[in-house]
């Protein structure tokens, strides 16, 4: 997004019309010569025979191959759950669904010891030692284990699974095997905990299956984070049982006159359950006091001299603003974040706070600091974007910084909004947009998106590291990083998959894995094969030419 508030930063848009044995893999930093795997929580470093190397995105902390040993999945693989816990029986039963379609095995699930003959076994236990998301994997010829303390742990080895079985298992129909997996040792834990990806429905509405499709694509790369932008000046897409009309009549149209739409409650909470299902948390945002026209043509009272303007259907920004001075405003707030929150189990509501052209900044910093203490109340945390750190936001581990700022991503550059969080105690999610904005063209050809920040090409986009992007910023500040992809000209989602893919996997490689060793050159060969899979899922990924999609066998 966008632009600072008071002039500090570029705007965002002014109008948007406008294998051997010991061999170091991809993930690999130390090699153990027998298992238990020795764990060197490190970043990737470039393979010595790529070829032979499990193709893996995010690349893990630590992986040794074993050559000449594979494991195959049969009509008599069971998938064993080797702990009493509702949670992993339903990652075991998201595997057993994962891979009926295309092998035509109908996989049981069964409670049993770790290391079944001939079986997936998955196991909840604190001895790996990777906190709460790590995973350990093995695979030998007689079975898989997975091992995590959480059951979150144990769904992203199972992601991993995914991806050293044939890209052919993503199929939908009966596809003939083997169903190999290499054998591999694999100890992995992310970087950092914030691992995001944002999908704007405001600009253009995207239906309940459309988000799903969404959930499914990004979780494959073990992203945790859902950021649904959920109003805007061109659509509210919400239900609030208090303020009907922002839905219905706010939500009644959207970029270019479409007919809009909004997710009734119930919608709403079956994306966040779908979301829980893929181990992701669902932050709604509810952009204000700017981006806010959809809400003041529902409700005359918001605007300061009381006359609702037209809905706005066109892509300028930064001229709406909420009444900052009228009590209305705040109880108008209270009500949406409270109903917000019974409907949100996560621990945070994105409250905006960007491009505020229109309003004053004594004014937006009396706002920002009259609505965080509304969050607080309804039991939730507060995100915000960059700007919201001019306001006296509340120091410590919970209030996070959005900074969308443009930045050159090769050297540190200064970067007052990060310096001012970071004096305060607030922790950084990063989505720098010359290098994280999806929605930002690949290259004057692309058929969809906007250049305001830059093209971002694939390289670009995976080519910059948050805690050494701003001056000042160290790992300690960094919560996360998020991927946002902006809907001005994005109507349906395969377009929205076209701007993701392939770049998104890089985001969230570098949300995952180490920072040290990363190398273009090593990931564009791993990127490239993920392209089978991706056509085997029926996404619509833009086949760019820094990538070797062709050398994929």
């Amino acid at each position: 997004m966008r632009k600072l508030i008071g002039a500090l930063m570029p705007q965002r848009r002014a109008d948007r019309t406008a294998g051997h044995p010991g061999t170091r893999l991809t993930a690999a930093a130390v090699v153990a010569t027998a298992s238990p795997l020795v764990v060197a929580l490190t970043a990737p470093v470039q393979a010595e025979a790529v070829t032979a190397v499990p193709q893996i995105i995010p690349a893990p902390a630590s992986m040794r191959t074993v050559p000449g040993k594979s494991f195959t999945l049969t009509r008599a693989t069971k998938i064993v759950v080797a702990s009493r816990s509702r949670d992993a029986a339903g990652v075991a039963t998201f595997l057993a669904g994962l891979v009926r379609p295309s092998t035509g095995y109908r996989l049981p699930v069964v409670s049993g010891p770790a290391g079944s003959p001939h079986a997936i076994s998955l196991r909840l236990t604190s001895a790996a030692g990777l906190g709460t998301e790590g995973y350990r994997l093995d695979v030998t010829g007689g079975g898989v284990q997975i091992q995590a303390a959480t059951a979150a742990g144990l769904f992203y080895g199972v992601q991993t699974l995914r991806q050293l079985l044939p890209a052919k298992v993503e199929a939908r129909s009966v596809r003939p095997g083997p169903w190999t997996v290499p054998s591999v040792h694999i100890a992995d834990q992310p970087r950092f905990a914030w691992r995001g990806a944002m999908l704007d429905v405001s600009r253009h509405f995207f239906t309940v299956d459309e988000t799903k499709r969404y959930i499914d694509e990004v979780s494959l790369y073990k992203i945790n984070v859902l950021h649904l932008h959920l109003s805007d000046d061109q659509g509210w897409r919400i239900a609030i049982n208090g303020w009907p009309r922002l839905a219905t009549y706010g939500g009644s149209t959207e970029v270019g006159g479409g007919q809009g739409g909004y997710y009734t409650q119930a919608q709403y909470k079956d994306i966040v359950a779908y979301a829980k299902k893929h181990f992701i948390t669902v932050v709604p945002e509810i952009d204000t006091p700017s981006h806010t026209n959809a809400a003041l043509a529902s409700y005359a009272d918001l605007n300061c001299d009381g006359k609702a303007p037209p809905l706005y259907t066109g892509t300028n920004v930064g001229f709406s603003s909420l009444c900052v001075d009228k009590d209305i405003t705040y109880r108008f707030l209270n009500d949406v974040i409270g109903e917000l929150a019974k409907l949100t189990p996560g621990s945070y509501v994105h409250i905006g706070g960007d491009e505020a052209h229109s309003t004053p900044l004594a004014d937006y910093v009396k706002f920002i600091d009259r609505l965080q203490p509304i969050v607080h109340a309804h039991g939730k945390n507060v995100i915000g974007w960059n700007e919201i750190a001019q306001a006296d936001v509340k120091p410590g581990p919970a209030t996070l910084a959005q900074n969308w700022s443009i930045a050159d991503g090769t050297k540190p550059v200064g970067n007052a909004l990060a310096t001012a969080a970071v004096q305060k105690g607030v922790q950084l999610v990063l989505a720098p947009a010359n290098h994280a904005y999806l929605d930002m063209q690949y290259d004057k050809d692309s058929p969809y998106g906007l250049h305001w920040a830059g093209y971002v090409s694939v390289q670009k986009s995976y080519q910059w590291d948050p805690t050494t992007i701003f001056t000042g910023v160290t790992e300690k500040n960094v919560r996360g990083v998020e991927a946002p992809i902006w809907s001005e000209t994005l109507t349906k989602i395969h377009e929205v998959e076209y701007m993701a893919f392939p770049r998104l996997p890089g985001i969230a490689e570098i949300g995952w894995s180490r920072q040290q060793g990363r190398s273009w050159d090593e990931y564009r060969t791993r990127l490239a094969a993920q392209g089978p899979r991706w056509t085997e899922l029926g996404v619509n990924f833009y086949h760019s030419p820094e990538i070797p999609w062709d050398q994929v066998g």
